[in-house]
């Protein structure tokens, strides 16, 4: 066996770029890398995703990925601090 094995991958040198070159920037040129996110399981589909804040940080939203229901969520104060919520 060789002493430096061909199969070890140093994800150092990706300098937080993606395998696909991709470098976490969205259409509109900001990074989602850090952005707070929420997790919804879409009950009309069967299916989970998640859904950013808005750049204002006022309120997170975001449409399922299947059907596109919108839904949005408020951020303030007396809120919860869960990350899991369904949509229905």
């Amino acid at each position: 066996m060789p002493q430096d094995p061909d199969y070890i991958l140093d994800i150092a040198s990706l300098n937080g770029k993606s395998a696909s070159g991709a470098d976490g920037e969205n259409a509109e040129g900001s990074s989602l890398r850090g952005r707070p996110w929420i997790a919804v399981d879409w009950q009309c589909c069967h299916v989970y995703s998640r859904i950013y804040r808005t750049a204002d940080g006022t309120c997170y939203k975001g449409k399922c990925p299947s059907c596109g229901s919108f839904v949005q969520a408020q951020v303030g104060e007396g809120g919860t601090s869960k990350r899991f919520f369904q949509a229905k």
